[in-house]
């Protein structure tokens, strides 16, 4: 048996597309999930970048569009298919909300190409790409955030409050404290506060000073807060 024949006989077994349908809608999932990965690393801002999720988003799209050619029409392939996931427990915490944006992305143009509809897949790529690009490029709904993440270790038993109120008094225009927690064993506390400073430049002064109050423990000032784990 040669290719064509072969070819011909699996055609008979799934008559709602072609092996035409199968290759377009793959490939052309690959690269318009290539443009929004693309899209994805220009316009990231924070510390947790992974080139897997970049990956998965690919992946996904693909998979979405062949999903999408198995199920057609047919209503009973769908719920099939529902039962068939609703096994898969997913145990990843998404930790910025950006992220799942793209995902949601990246499945509907993969369900574009999945029921062929290639010119609205082509399209909203390029628009959404577009548009979330010109956002990032003007900043559009930026605020500045003058706050920052202070950490710090005691001695377990040192006053910490009484040595840090004149610092903080000198150095901040307000402070927060965020947690408390013994560490080392229980011979050291470990402070958080979120704090505001009177002057950016200060910083190294502020840094220098604190450490000459606990006993040149660990002393760190965090800035960009809402893209760190604490």
């Amino acid at each position: 048996m040669d290719i064509a024949t072969l070819m011909q006989s699996l055609q008979q077994t799934a008559d709602t597309f072609t092996t035409q349908d199968i290759v377009l809608s793959t490939v052309l999932s690959f690269v318009l999930s290539l443009a929004i990965g693309w899209v994805y690393k220009t316009t990231y801002r924070g510390t947790s970048y992974t080139q897997s999720f970049v990956h998965t988003l690919v992946i996904m799209s693909m998979v979405v569009a062949l999903i999408m050619l198995i199920i057609g029409s047919n209503i009973a392939r769908a719920f099939s298919l529902v039962g068939a996931l609703s096994i898969i427990r997913f145990r990843n915490a998404v930790k910025d909300s950006r992220d799942v944006a793209f995902v949601f992305f990246a499945m509907a143009i993969g369900m574009a190409c999945g029921t062929r509809f290639y010119q609205v897949a082509i399209i909203a790529t390029g628009i959404i790409s577009g548009l979330i690009l010109a956002m990032v490029r003007m900043d559009l709904f930026a605020h500045e955030v003058r706050s920052q993440i202070l950490k710090l270790r005691f001695p377990a038993g040192m006053p910490y409050d009484t040595l840090l109120a004149p610092l903080f008094d000198r150095y901040l225009n307000r402070f927060n404290l965020v947690a408390m927690e013994t560490v080392q064993a229980g011979t050291q506390t470990e402070l958080i506060y979120s704090v505001e400073m009177k002057e950016p430049g200060q910083a190294q002064d502020f840094l220098a000073d604190l450490g000459q109050v606990n006993a040149n423990n660990k002393v760190v000032l965090i800035t960009g807060q809402q893209e760190v784990d604490l």
